[in-house]
C-alpha cells in the first residue's frame, strides 16, 4: 500500500497528515478552516485517497499559514507515497462540473513542479478565506509534489462551486495519474528517469 505521514511543526503551524494512495475515500480533516475542510474532504472522496490531516494554525493571525503549511504537507506526502513513481499512469485529467461552473484539471507526474491556474473569482471571501488562497494551495501542492498541474475553471458564477470543481477535479486526475498500469516495467519516461 502506498502511503505517506508528514509531520510539520513550525511557529505558525502545526500540522500531521496521513495519505493513503489506495484507499476508499475516508477523510478525517480538521485544520480549523472549515472551507478547507470541505475541499480537502471532497478531494479525498473523489479520489479514493484515505486522508487523515489534523492542524493547528496561527488562525488569530490569518488563514494563509495553515493553507500553506498544509499544502506543503498534501503535496510532500503524495511525493513520498509515489516513491520512485515506478509503474505509474502518470498522466491524466479530469472535467468536473458543479451545477452551473465546470472545473477541469490535468496533472503530469513527472518530477518537475509546475503549476498554471486559470480561474476569475468573483468575490472578495470565500468561506472564510481569500479565494486566491485556492490558487494558491494548488500551486504549493504542484511544487512539494514534484507534479504538473493545469487546473481551469471554464465558466461559473458562484466561487464555492468552481472551487469545488477544482478540488473534486483534482481528487480524479490524480486517482487516475497515481495508478499501477500493470503492462508498464519501471518509470513511466523513455528517458528510463523522471525529472
Amino acid at each position: 500500500m502506498r502511503t505517506a505521514t508528514i509531520d510539520r511543526i513550525t511557529g505558525e503551524t502545526e500540522i500531521h497528515l496521513t495519505l493513503l494512495l489506495e484507499g476508499r475515500g475516508h477523510a478525517r480533516v480538521n485544520t480549523g478552516i472549515g472551507f478547507l475542510d470541505h475541499m480537502l474532504s471532497l478531494f479525498a472522496h473523489h479520489g479514493l485517497f484515505d486522508l487523515t490531516i489534523q492542524a493547528q494554525g496561527d488562525l488569530a493571525v490569518d488563514v494563509h499559514h495553515t493553507v500553506e503549511d498544509v499544502a506543503i504537507c498534501l503535496g510532500q506526502a503524495l511525493d513520498r507515497a509515489l516513491a520512485e513513481r515506478a509503474g505509474i499512469v502518470r498522466t491524466a485529467h479530469s472535467y468536473v462540473p458543479m451545477d452551473e461552473a465546470l472545473g477541469f484539471v490535468a496533472v503530469d507526474l513527472s518530477g518537475r513542479p509546475y503549476a498554471v491556474i486559470d480561474v476569475v473569482w468573483h468575490g472578495a471571501m470565500l468561506g472564510g478565506m481569500e479565494p486566491d488562497l485556492v490558487r494558491h494551495f494548488l500551486e504549493t501542492v504542484a511544487i512539494h509534489g514534484r507534479l504538473n498541474l493545469h487546473a481551469r475553471v471554464l465558466y461559473g458564477r458562484n466561487d464555492h462551486h468552481q472551487a469545488e470543481a477544482l478540488f473534486k477535479a483534482l481528487g480524479r486526475a490524480l486517482d487516475a495519474a497515481t495508478a499501477i498500469e500493470p503492462r508498464r516495467q519501471g518509470v513511466p519516461s523513455t528517458k528510463g528517469m523522471l525529472v
